[in-house]
């Protein structure tokens, strides 16, 4: 384990605040929501959170300075410190579907509190970080467009930074003040029978600071309703359901947490030919009946712009199938990998014939054979009836 001082980037002789202030800028470049699936970065933010609950706290924090990481080994003792040996007894992490990036230590005093006769020593501010809420926004493309990607620009409300007082909810030249209720330990003990319990501060809501002159534009939130444009990549293949996810894009924190996040839901639209089929483009071609039985050659329009010439052979019959390789769509990632089009063949029939259209056709089916398939059916039908 690294130094805890160089782990935050800090001298040794750090005060509080440039403590505070070093963690929070890690903890957001190192948050796993603004890093999923960055195992380093989940590493480097357990890290730094534990080296900062350390170095906070003045009893553990001058035992570091004593004995190192020795310190919290089984054994070495705190000075009545902790009373779980040191370190994080849960380990961290996440367990059953629930993950908590917080201070476990801040979780042990709001249900704790003062236990057995309350804290030994004074009491830290335990500012209530809060992660900003996910937005969703809905996006309508065309079959094309989800055949093609686009980058497209989406305006949607959202909860902002306050610009006017840097998000610390003050009036312009002021500051938050410590909260006199709690002395800026962002929680109140009291009794209750032989137990004495710890609660977050009603009056500062745990953050250990009241704002007495408040911004006039976010009324001491910290935040405003903005309008926020952006622009965004969609990529080749997308298909109904589809959900892009852009990280730090949603709602904004408050007491410095991290952004939420935006999810776009992606709906396409049917289209007036092309019916999709996963990757696969299905069409319907009805032909007319000498085209299907002398074969012919037909012009398809496909998504790619271009059309591509089909041959359909001789005595095609009805619900046959034909392939057209790489005329499909493209596979989400891999925009050169496409589906297919399958083109479903029937055979549309004339709605009326002539005098002379039927005579020809009397004429003509006494010279045509009867197919295979009939002439065995109808064997078949005789035997049954023998």
């Amino acid at each position: 384990m690294a130094d805890y001082y160089s782990l935050l980037g800090v001298a040794k002789g750090a005060s509080d605040a440039e403590l505070k202030s070093a963690y929070r800028k890690l903890a957001m470049k190192y948050h796993p929501d603004r890093n999923p699936d960055d195992k380093d970065a989940e590493a480097k933010f357990k890290d730094i959170n534990e080296a900062y609950d350390t170095l906070k706290d003045p009893q553990k924090r001058a035992a570091y300075d004593r004995m190192g990481h020795d310190a919290f080994k089984q054994g070495a003792g705190m000075g009545g410190g902790n009373p779980f040996g040191g370190g994080n007894p849960f380990g961290g992490g996440r367990a059953g579907g629930f993950e908590f990036h917080g201070n476990m230590e801040d979780l042990f005093e709001d249900i704790l509190g003062g236990m057995f006769g309350g804290s030994a020593g004074p009491q830290t501010r335990r500012t209530r970080v809060s992660r900003g809420a996910d937005l969703r926004y809905n996006l309508d493309l065309t079959l094309q467009q989800a055949h093609d990607g686009l980058k497209t620009d989406i305006a949607f409300p959202s909860l902002d930074p306050c610009k006017t007082c840097d998000a610390t909810g003050a009036k312009p030249g002021t500051k938050p003040a410590t909260c006199s209720h709690c002395n800026g330990s962002g929680t109140i003990q009291f009794r209750q029978g032989f137990f004495s319990m710890s609660r977050t501060c009603p009056d500062c809501g745990g953050t250990g600071q009241v704002v007495k002159e408040k911004c006039p534009d976010c009324k001491a939130s910290g935040r405003v309703q903005n309008t926020r444009n952006l622009t965004v990549t969609v990529p080749a293949g997308v298909d109904n359901g589809t959900r892009l996810r852009l990280a730090g894009e949603g709602e904004a924190g408050t007491a410095g947490g991290p952004a939420g996040d935006l999810f776009v839901f992606i709906s396409v639209h049917h289209h007036p030919l092309f019916e999709r089929q996963g990757d696969d483009l299905l069409l319907d071609v009805p032909l007319g009946v000498f085209d299907a039985l002398l074969g012919t050659s037909l012009d398809i329009p496909t998504l790619d712009g271009k059309t591509t010439t089909v041959k359909v052979p001789e005595n095609t019959s009805p619900d046959t199938l034909l392939r057209v390789k790489g005329k499909g769509m493209p596979r989400v990632g891999r925009p050169s990998h496409k589906g297919d089009l399958l083109l479903n063949i029937s055979v549309a029939m004339p709605a009326k014939l002539s005098k002379k259209q039927r005579e020809a056709l009397e004429a003509l089916r006494t010279e045509l054979p009867q197919p295979a398939q009939t002439e065995a059916f109808f064997k078949k039908l005789a035997r049954l009836q023998d």
